[in-house]
């Protein structure tokens, strides 16, 4: 089998809330089956289609919007460029008119309630999120294909390998975090420099930095619209919303226009204890309730954990001063070769792991880069990576009514706080004394979700989502 190699634009995706899992991977699966129709010469004799949902995409698909996804990809419709206000009207458009074009070319009828089936009682061997995609064609035959969202918005087949990234020789290859230690050691590199050295295997210098500052004008702009909307979450819930309340108490009317001038505002409220932890919980509920609302999102390295690394971002950036593209680079590359070291070593998929495969990785993520970008060493990157996912061991995931808001939004606050302090400890630490490796704690990560009862992997069959009524508000 090939070795898995990550790219930093495959651990951070540009797309749409509010689950990488359930809502990206989906979508992606939906445009591969339709480029599939399109590349056997099939597509226009499609006269019908059917869209059959398993396990944790079945009993938490409607939460997570798997159906609008698969609605939208098979509709031709890209996550990162389509309009995030056109999604729900466009949803309903088909289910109102009853027909489905797919590719944006074939028209077919379309019964949501006789052609999508969420199969809640039944789940495929190779992962829990499984979809499968079955048309019949004008001359009576029928095809069908079967895809596995395996978390981060990773798509695979049961025949894939699990790498279906292009294979290329990175001069620095790495699977685990020996490994990238190594050629720490054997170069002098900081982590953010191997994995721009590895991304040229890929694409020039230049394009890598404009991509990831691509990703970051993204995570900025969600940020900043998170934070000036108000009103209640989709779902049903009833969830209001929180980050732009809290963001006017911040900035106690000190005037701005923008981001850029926002962010003068926000260091005009100096670097009280209180204020900065306010300011991370602001930054964090920002992103997921833009994620919670069909918003554009960055995958970092899941969507129900996308507000983990930009509200650490965030915080370096604000009370560091470091708004500077080079640090953002930085910041992002290191955050990208942690979570790959997790990907392949254990999981980022909620319905595989729970949620310690979600917000503790990408703790994990924000507190390693957050170390490197305040000066720590390459041991103190690891170990820093190491403390918060330890202290994210064994986290469930168990959505109540299957959306991604209680206790998701709360817990992206909870992974950012837990990042600064884990990346405050490495730095006044010396990792020679650790007692725990990164290796190690991944390790220990994937046997613990393998133990984990199912029910407590992202099917809302345990912990709160079965003990809280859906009537009462989140806190």
């Amino acid at each position: 089998m090939a070795e898995e190699r990550i790219s930093i634009f495959d651990m951070f995706k540009i797309g749409i809330g509010p689950s990488s899992s359930h809502t990206l991977g989906p979508w992606r699966a939906a445009q591969r089956f339709v480029q599939t129709l399109d590349d056997r010469q099939v597509l226009t004799k499609v006269h019908q289609v059917n869209i059959l949902l398993y396990g944790s995409l079945a009993k938490t698909g409607v939460g997570h919007g798997t159906d609008i996804a698969v609605l939208l990809g098979l509709s031709g419709d890209d996550p990162v460029t389509f309009s995030v206000e056109d999604v729900l009207p466009k949803v309903e458009s088909i289910k109102s008119a009853g027909k489905l074009l797919l590719a944006g070319r074939q028209e077919v009828d379309f019964s949501y309630n006789e052609h999508l089936l969420f199969l809640f009682d039944q789940s495929l061997s190779f992962h829990p999120n499984a979809v499968t995609f079955q048309v019949f064609l004008d001359d009576g035959t029928a095809m069908s294909e079967t895809y596995y969202s395996i978390g981060g918005g990773f798509v695979v087949q049961e025949n894939d390998t699990e790498s279906v990234l292009t294979e290329v020789d990175l001069p620095f290859p790495i699977d685990t975090a020996e490994e990238l230690m190594k050629w720490c050691m054997r170069t002098g590199l900081k982590v953010s420099e191997l994995v721009l050295e590895n991304e040229l295997s890929w694409r020039p210098e230049q394009e890598t930095k404009e991509g990831i500052l691509k990703i970051f004008a993204t995570i900025k702009e969600c940020i900043y619209k998170g934070c000036h909307t108000e009103g209640l979450l989709p779902g049903g819930l009833k969830v209001e919303r929180r980050a732009a309340k809290l963001n006017k108490r911040m900035v106690k009317g000190r005037p701005y226009s923008d981001y850029d001038s926002w962010i003068v505002a926000i260091r005009e409220g100096g670097k009280d204890f209180g204020y900065i932890l306010d300011c991370v919980s602001c930054f964090a509920l920002a992103v997921n309730e833009e994620n919670a609302s069909f918003g554009r999102v960055v995958t970092a390295p899941t969507n129900g954990a996308a507000g983990v690394i930009p509200a650490v971002l965030q915080y370096y950036i604000a009370f560091h001063d470091a708004y500077q593209e080079d640090k953002i680079i930085q910041f992002i590359a290191t955050a990208s070769e942690i979570g790959a070291i997790f990907k392949k070593g254990a999981t980022i998929s909620a319905a595989m792991g729970g949620c310690q495969a979600e917000i503790g990785v990408s703790s994990a993520m924000a507190a390693g880069a957050l170390t490197e970008c305040l000066g720590g060493s390459q041991r103190q990157v690891l170990m820093a990576a190491e403390i918060a996912m330890e202290h994210h061991l064994g986290l469930t995931c168990d959505p109540i009514g299957g959306l991604v808001q209680i206790p998701c939004i709360e817990r992206n606050t909870m992974g950012a706080v837990k990042a600064i302090t884990a990346a405050q400890l490495a730095l006044q630490s010396n990792p020679d004394k650790a007692k725990v490796s990164l290796d190690a704690v991944v390790s220990t990560m994937w046997e613990t979700a393998q133990d984990m009862n199912v029910k407590y992997k992202e099917t809302a069959d345990g912990g709160l989502a079965v003990k809280v009524p859906l009537s009462l508000p989140e806190c």
